[in-house]
């Protein structure tokens, strides 16, 4: 497939993740050596993830991002630069330091986080007016830097014609939706859904009860719910219809709704075509489950259409 590449400018978070296998979690005061467990520091953020799958889909990601003036800012940015995204608009904080997930895992697979957001809080208007004269053809975000960056960069967008899709987690339920521009796609996950409408999407009926409750929130074009191992479901205000999974065998289901979402929104500037786009994104989720980790689990375009051959999709 050739396509004319779209720009899609992503204004979000971006983290370091320092994750630590163990047997088991020491108890308070105890200092424990543990020999058959191993740690790994890994690019991570809701917001590079989705630029990295952007930029490996075939778009052209310019991504808005603030990390600290320290060693793992250095290691995020050329790590970007190395995936070809325009890096530009991404600054360095003097006073703070780069965000930091710290990620315990015991051996039976629950995990501890604790994130330290670090310079992603200081992300300014003045970085948003930068990364905007990049001429986008879609500003795409998550909620996972400081709420009225998010709210300023929508704005701004909206005021030059540029759609927006925000793809909602991690959800805050003192969020003001309200104060958001009409958006082109609002994409929550379960959870996600639950926290803004109080409604869990567990049924076909209560995913239109959660979307009708979202529309009464926040004004978008289409409300797409991530269903996890049950699909998406997609509702424009008047119409709804459910977009099924496709069957693999989940690893790890780490950054698939970040590389959901940015599937969808590359598809649907490419096509204009919601359902289709929903069908890709639903692709872009799959592949990433089925293999571990969040940067090293992101699809690219030579295996989505791979992925299209070997399963007989039709998009």
């Amino acid at each position: 497939m050739t396509h004319v590449k779209k720009r899609v400018l992503v204004v979000s978070s971006a983290n370091m993740d320092f994750v630590m296998n163990m047997h088991t979690l020491p108890s308070a005061g105890q200092t424990m050596i543990d020999h058959s467990g191993s740690y790994s520091f890994v690019p991570g953020g809701k917001g590079a993830n989705s630029a990295v799958t952007v930029q490996r889909l075939g778009g052209d990601c310019v991504f808005c991002a603030r990390l600290g003036n320290d060693a793992n800012g250095a290691i995020l940015k050329n790590i970007y630069e190395k995936e070809g995204i325009d890096t530009r608009f991404i600054s360095h904080d003097k006073k703070r330091p780069t965000g930091l997930a710290a990620i315990m895992v015991e051996d039976n697979g629950i995990n501890r986080i604790v994130v330290y957001p670090g310079a992603n809080l200081a992300l300014s208007r003045d970085d948003i007016d930068h990364a905007m004269t990049s001429y986008p053809d879609a500003l795409l975000m998550q909620l996972e830097v400081d709420e009225e960056a998010v709210i300023y960069a929508a704005e701004c967008a909206a005021r030059d014609n540029i759609p927006i899709f925000i793809d909602a987690g991690p959800a805050n339920r003192y969020f003001p939706l309200d104060r958001l521009p009409p958006i082109e796609v609002f994409s929550p996950n379960e959870t996600e859904t639950e926290i803004f409408t109080g409604i869990s999407p567990n049924s076909p009926e209560n995913c239109l009860r959660a979307a009708i409750a979202l529309s009464k929130i926040v004004k978008a074009h289409y409300y797409v719910l991530k269903l996890g191992g049950r699909g998406a479901y997609v509702y424009d205000g008047l119409y709804y219809h459910c977009v099924p999974p496709y069957d693999v065998k989940v690893v790890d289901t780490t950054a698939a709704g970040d590389a959901f979402t940015a599937a969808l929104t590359l598809e649907y500037l490419r096509s204009g075509d919601i359902e289709r786009a929903t069908k890709f994104g639903n692709i872009a989720g799959a592949i990433t489950v089925s293999r571990a980790g969040a940067y090293t689990s992101l699809p690219d375009a030579g295996e989505v259409e791979e992925f299209i051959r070997a399963k007989g999709i039709r998009l």
